[in-house]
């Protein structure tokens, strides 16, 4: 009897079999760390911390590049700031120590992924990613099937949206509606952008799929993030007469996406998430002078928004990372923080000469933390990860790429 014969598909599959056989610790921990901030259980400082020792243990030598160091001072700031200012509250031992994990393994992360042939590990992580984003759908679906169905179609307000969320339901992803929903915008942003660098696709389904599971976590946030991104993805991929249509479509979609995803008639409410973080601005730019140079501490914003906010709805930070930055850490916070920003998109930009792809992946990221992050948040860690994981793997030109199903 003859063997089957050999087709492409075959060989894919083949190939795919092979990487997860061949995959090393490093890599498992990699996929592991991603996949651990996703559970109920918060492991993931534990699997950071082992992570960080074996990233370390397969890069040969280490780069201290200009963002690390600027990192460095901004890391050593924070710490410095909670020993002086110490609120002696539980919570601020907690994130002080995940400042410092977060960081460590974003240093030791990039390094490896810097010294390294990553394509076999991208296509492990198409895979895992597939199935984050799967379970976080399946998360959402049990949310609404308690809530009967009733939200479905979307919310009228942050409150009601709010409300899906029950702490007895939940299994996977976050409890909290608006850093779930920038979870699901920034890992959904990945999973787009996967097939770019793989195979010069740009992928329909995937785009369907990721907006799906924005859409049912009722949070603004991936929404607004990943209509961002994605349109600039299209905009940069499509020939020019069809930038037409697609400017079509767009104001055509803007009144239903202003009305029931935005929900632009309560924007400016006070029970509105949108709302709060107008009131909580205001108070920052208002009350300025009340802001030390050096900062007013590790996790002042409480105190501070207390204080001065019109009202306070109990939130750690200031709803915007920049913002939160300067209140907490003053001016070498905020400048060591927003140097590590930049020195680390050039050291991306200097990786490989994909400018338009580099701009893509930072839109959802840098949209997300003007209005939620801390910045110190492991989402974001992982999203850099991510993003210098991809857009590091080659150069592309969106000249050949293809938009398919």
């Amino acid at each position: 009897m003859s063997a089957p014969p050999i087709t492409l598909t075959n060989q894919a599959a083949a190939l795919e079999g092979n990487e997860w056989k061949a995959i090393s610790i490093a890599e498992s921990l990699f996929l592991i760390s991603l996949i651990s901030m996703f559970l109920p259980v918060k492991v993931y400082p534990v699997i950071f911390v082992i992570s960080s020792y074996f990233f370390y243990r397969e890069t040969p030598k280490l780069n201290f590049c200009k963002w690390s160091i600027a990192l460095a001072v901004f890391s050593t700031y924070a710490v410095l700031s909670y020993l002086i200012n110490y609120p002696g509250e539980p919570l601020a031992l907690t994130n002080i120590i995940k400042l410092v994990i977060n960081f460590l393994f974003l240093f030791f992360a990039i390094n490896w992924l810097g010294c390294r042939d990553n394509e076999s590990l991208i296509s492990m992580l198409d895979s895992v990613l597939l199935a984050v984003l799967a379970l976080s759908l399946v998360q959402l679906l049990i949310y609404h099937q308690a809530y009967d169905f009733k939200l479905i179609t979307g919310s009228d307000s942050s409150g009601q949206a709010s409300s899906l969320y029950r702490n007895s339901l939940y299994y996977w992803g976050l409890d909290d509606k608006n850093m779930f929903g920038a979870r699901i915008a920034l890992i959904g942003f990945s999973f787009i952008c996967i097939p770019i660098v793989l195979k010069n696709r740009l992928s329909i389904w995937r785009i369907l799929f990721v907006f799906l599971i924005g859409f049912l976590s009722l949070s603004r946030t991936p929404i607004v993030a990943l209509l961002l991104g994605v349109f600039f993805l299209i905009w940069i991929s499509v020939e020019k007469k069809w930038k037409i249509g697609l400017l079509v479509l767009v104001a055509l979609a803007l009144p239903l996406i202003l009305q029931k995803v935005i929900r632009v008639d309560s924007l400016t409410s006070s029970n509105d998430g949108m709302g709060i973080r107008l009131v909580y601005w205001k108070a920052f730019f208002q009350h300025f002078n009340a802001i030390s140079p050096l900062g007013n501490g590790f996790l002042s914003a409480p105190e501070f928004l207390g204080s001065y906010a019109d009202f306070y709805r109990g939130e750690p930070h200031i709803h915007n990372t920049f913002l939160s930055t300067y209140l907490e850490l003053g001016i070498v916070g905020f400048f060591s923080f927003l140097a590590f920003l930049v020195w680390f998109i050039q050291d991306c930009w200097q990786k490989t000469v994909n400018s338009k792809l580099w701009i893509a992946l930072l839109i959802p990221i840098l949209s997300i933390m003007m209005i939620l992050y801390s910045g110190y948040d492991n989402d974001v860690v992982i999203y850099l990860c991510l993003i210098y994981l991809i857009g590091s793997l080659r150069e592309i030109s969106f000249q050949n790429i293809k938009l398919s199903l």
